[in-house]
């Protein structure tokens, strides 16, 4: 059946009305945090950032951080933000200090994406590979919460998913945000970059791929490859714990878990193309009792061809 021009135009409008709502379409907001979901934490959060526009699309990046653990909240930031769409607005609260005196920020990266919370380390890893476009201190004489003037202890509810919310539909721009701050005065944890001494590349264990426990690094493929190591070779790769050996293996570098049999160790390059270390359908972190973090240390370094 042919379409009147009734029916045409109506359609014709239709999927203009739904372009242009599609247009003015707010920013995702995305939540990270250490409240886990046991309580009602995260849910205040929704509801305060529906609050300010119903509409909104949001997004749990994780609230399953350990206690206090702002190291790793940087890192799932840093694991996960690149694959969200210009303009994004993340979330993360992971905040030891509320209600101290460390600032209370928005950083916008070169990338065009925004990161709201408290400038205690959590942007460390995003400004050191995203760059900083601007940093700003939220001004919550106008940007909180009304009614939350008393409450010193919940800054993720109050400040941060209401600024959030608001910079993600539209209802402010970032300049409304609060005072510029100096680019450079973003807080930063200190930790080993990955760097490479002759046949070794050195760097640490940032975090564990926790559902199989792979251990993961923060040497990227490019300098791993400078070690000129191809498929099949061998690998061995020293752990470390301030300072102190943990374990040592020789494995091959492989391309998939495949490359090797069930329970046996290999070197892979993971999603971030960064050097790892598994056992094949096994948990190589609890096998050798390794763990995480800036004071966990890794040497690799090339032990011989593979066997032709």
């Amino acid at each position: 059946m042919k379409l009147t021009r009734l029916s045409r135009l109506l359609a014709l409008a239709c999927f203009s009305a739904i372009t242009i709502a599609s247009a003015q379409a707010g920013s995702a907001l995305v939540l990270l945090t250490d409240f886990g979901t046991a309580d009602g934490a995260v849910s205040a959060m929704h509801g305060v950032a529906y609050g300010v526009d119903p509409t909104l699309h949001i997004s749990d990046l994780t609230h399953q951080i350990p206690d206090y653990d702002i190291w790793l909240g940087a890192y799932r930031l840093y694991q996960t933000a690149n694959y969200w769409p210009q303009g994004s607005v993340f979330v993360s609260v992971v905040d030891p200090g509320v209600g101290t005196s460390r600032k209370s920020v928005v950083l916008k990266t070169k990338g065009g994406r925004y990161f709201v919370g408290p400038d205690n380390g959590l942007f460390t890893l995003i400004a050191e590979r995203d760059g900083v476009e601007e940093l700003r201190e939220i001004d919550e004489n106008v940007n909180r919460l009304a009614g939350s003037g008393e409450s010193y202890t919940f800054h993720g509810r109050d400040v941060y998913a209401y600024v959030g919310a608001r910079l993600a539909s539209g209802a402010i721009k970032y300049e409304q945000v609060g005072p510029m701050l100096p680019k450079e005065s973003v807080v930063k944890i200190a930790y080993q970059k990955a760097v490479r001494s002759g046949n070794t590349v050195r760097g640490i264990i940032p975090v564990l791929d926790i559902k199989y426990g792979n251990v993961w690094t923060n040497i990227p493929k490019a300098l791993f490859n400078e070690l000129q190591i191809a498929e099949h070779d061998k690998v061995q790769i020293r752990f470390l714990h301030k300072g102190k050996q943990v374990s040592k293996i020789v494995a091959p570098f492989e391309h998939t878990f495949g490359g090797v049999a069930k329970g046996q160790p290999l070197v892979y390059l993971n999603s971030l193309l960064d050097v790892a270390v598994a056992d094949s359908q096994g948990n190589f972190a609890a096998h050798h009792k390794i763990e995480s973090g800036v004071d966990w240390e890794v040497e690799i370094s090339k032990v011989g061809k593979a066997a032709k």
